[in-house]
């Protein structure tokens, strides 16, 4: 080929020259704006040449001196350690979800607790008096066979029906299945009648439960005493659950039991209580349990709570039942069922027992930070209370739908599932065995109940304190009692275990708080973060910047440097072999059969245009042209 060019002037083609080589380095300059890094140590070196990380820049200072380079990298990459390592402990500190206890007290009117008063005294309700009375009669034979001891029993009508004949004989059958007998240490074995060498101290006594297959174990005791009432309340709630309607127990006799009700120096009425029966305590009636009109407290003191003068004399009570003289008292929130077993406490009888309270609050995080539940709907056990939640609702509720699962029906201390029957062994012959077996498991949460209940997020307490004087004194007992037997027909036959006199009030005006706030939040994190890397590089968020920047740039440097190496490797590689004979055949064959038009492929090689002097003619030539071949 040949170019041709006319003859130019002197200074034209200086001038063209020139802006040809302006032209070239601007091209070179705008390729600068996005040229790249060459190598690992060109990054590296200007990061530490710019960075405002402390210590960097010593890394670049001192290369000639390889003893101080490698003294300043031990040095830097060694307090990178131990300030990640102080980064690691505090991760985990924050992922443990620590808080701070929060008190505060409050000073405000005060709303009244609820509070719940049992007779303790389990009365003889009129649709299970027969029954009862039979139960007495077997139970006294039975102390009779065991210890030889005659229990007294009151004069009661002993002239039956036949229905009720029917009835007891139904009772004594059970009975029978269910005795009360001595226990060895190791063995059980039956008493032999009227044995006068055997030592009754070397005894202990239980009763026999079975199962349906006739698999039996005994339930025995240390104390006879504990076994001889456990016996009998087992029968006890038995002959309970054979009355299908709750309400014909329903014997409320307040006027006889709370002689006198005051609150704020006000007098208590009806509207004022609620009634329910608890079978080994009796007659209970909860104070201010009414949402709609509850007490407050304006002032604390004796003067400005509850005041109860009750009856503690037991009246037609089950001897074999309660073995205590007295009342229960119990202190509770208000929508909570009042569990007189848990916190409930006795009220001795001729003492005025005054009770001091202080209200306490107590407030979880959930969450992450505790396993508490807000309301119990994420606890996986079915609430059978009328009431909020609780653990305690809880637990309870866990044991009767396993109760209910296991055994096939309800235990009667605790509420009734939808479709579920109580427990009675006219219809549940086994539900003893199968209870007790239960209830161990229970005890030792095999049944899994108390780690299924979770404590609620907000609890209300009430911490009590007791005193306790002589009431009435002696010098005033006579009067009094004059004044009770006028007014509320008492009639008095012991004065001393008669009555009892009851003060519940605020202790205080003021009530605590007790919060809980996050010890560790995102903000005390990102500034606990920024301390350790101040103290160990003494930088700020611009030299984290810096640092990610540099990470980016070495990702970007990699993947350029494994890009060319890749391509160096398919230029390296061997060409294809040649085709034979009959692939040319082939091909040609299959050439004119083509559509598609034929695509070259050109190779074009940019070489630097020549210099000036480069272009004078070395030789003759034509006028005009210059040939270059």
């Amino acid at each position: 080929g040949s170019v041709k060019a006319g003859k130019m002037p002197e200074g034209e083609k200086m001038t063209h020259c020139k802006q040809e080589e302006e032209q070239q380095q601007k091209e070179e300059e705008r390729e600068g704006l996005i040229e790249f890094y060459s190598s690992y140590q060109e990054l590296f070196q200007f990061f530490c040449s710019n960075t405002t990380i402390h210590g960097a820049i010593r890394l670049v200072c001192s290369k000639k001196n390889k003893m101080k380079t490698a003294f300043w990298s031990v040095l830097f990459f060694l307090t990178f350690g131990l300030m990640y390592w102080q980064f690691g402990i505090l991760y985990r500190e924050y992922f443990s979800y620590p808080v701070n206890l929060n008190l505060n007290l409050n000073s405000d009117r005060l709303t009244f607790p609820a509070v719940t008063l049992c007779t303790l005294n389990p009365y003889r309700y009129s649709a299970i008096r027969k029954q009862l009375d039979k139960l007495d009669q077997i139970t006294q034979q039975t102390l009779l066979d065991l210890y030889d001891y005659n229990m007294t029993l009151p004069q009661r009508d002993w002239s039956t029906s036949s229905t009720q004949r029917r009835s007891s004989r139904s009772l004594l059958h059970h009975v029978q299945r269910h005795p009360l007998r001595r226990q060895k240490r190791e063995n059980l074995v039956s008493l032999p009648e009227n044995s006068p060498s055997v030592d009754k101290n070397d005894w202990k006594i239980g009763f026999v439960l079975c199962d349906d297959n006739n698999d039996c174990f005994h339930q025995a005791y240390s104390s006879g005493v504990d076994a001889v009432r456990e016996w009998y309340s087992f029968h006890y709630i038995n002959i309970l659950a054979q009355v299908p309607d709750a309400k014909a127990l329903d014997e409320s006799d307040f006027e006889n039991f709370i002689y006198a009700c005051r609150f704020n120096e006000a007098t208590c009425d009806k509207a004022n209580y609620t009634h329910f029966h608890h079978p080994l305590y009796g007659n209970c009636y909860t104070f201010n349990d009414n949402s709609s009109s509850l007490w407050t407290s304006s002032l604390p003191g004796i003067n400005n709570g509850l005041s109860l003068v009750v009856r503690t004399e037991q009246n037609d009570f089950i001897p074999l039942l309660s073995t205590v003289t007295g009342a229960r008292v119990m202190v509770h929130d208000q929508n909570e069922p009042a569990f007189m077993d848990d916190g409930g406490f006795n009220v001795r009888p001729g003492i005025e027992t005054s009770i001091s309270m202080r209200k306490e609050i107590t407030m979880r995080l959930g969450g992450s930070y505790s396993d508490c539940t807000e309301d119990g709907s994420d606890v996986p056990v079915q609430n059978l209370y009328s009431s909020r939640y609780t653990e305690q609702v809880c637990i309870r509720s866990c044991f009767q739908l396993n109760m209910v699962e296991r055994c096939g029906c309800a235990y009667y201390f605790y509420p009734l599932p939808n479709g579920a029957e109580y427990c009675d062994y006219t219809k549940h012959t086994a539900w003893g065995y199968c209870y007790y077996k239960l209830l161990a498991e229970f005890k030792a949460d095999v049944l899994g109940c108390f780690h299924k209940c979770r404590k609620p997020c907000k609890m209300t307490e009430y911490q009590l304190s007791a005193g306790y004087s002589r009431w009435p004194s002696s010098v005033s007992e006579d009067w009094v009692f004059y004044m009770l037997s006028q007014q509320n027909k008492y009639n008095i036959t012991s004065k001393r275990n008669g009555v009892a006199k009851v003060n519940i009030f605020f202790e205080e005006w003021n009530y605590k708080t007790n919060g809980e706030s996050p010890a560790f939040t995102v903000v005390t994190l990102l500034s606990q973060l920024g301390n350790q890397w101040s103290l160990w590089f003494g930088s700020s968020v611009l030299s984290v910047m810096e640092l990610a920047e540099l990470v980016l740039d070495f990702i970007a440097i990699t993947f350029i440097l494994a890009f060319r190496w890749f391509r160096s490797r398919q230029k390296l590689s061997p060409p294809a072999p040649p085709l034979s004979s009959q692939d040319n055949a082939a091909f040609q064959d299959e050439a004119p059969a083509l559509s598609a038009p034929h695509r070259f492929t050109v190779e074009a090689v940019v070489t630097t245009l020549p210099s000036y002097n480069s272009l004078e003619p070395h030789g003759p030539s034509r006028d005009g042209e210059v040939g270059h071949e």
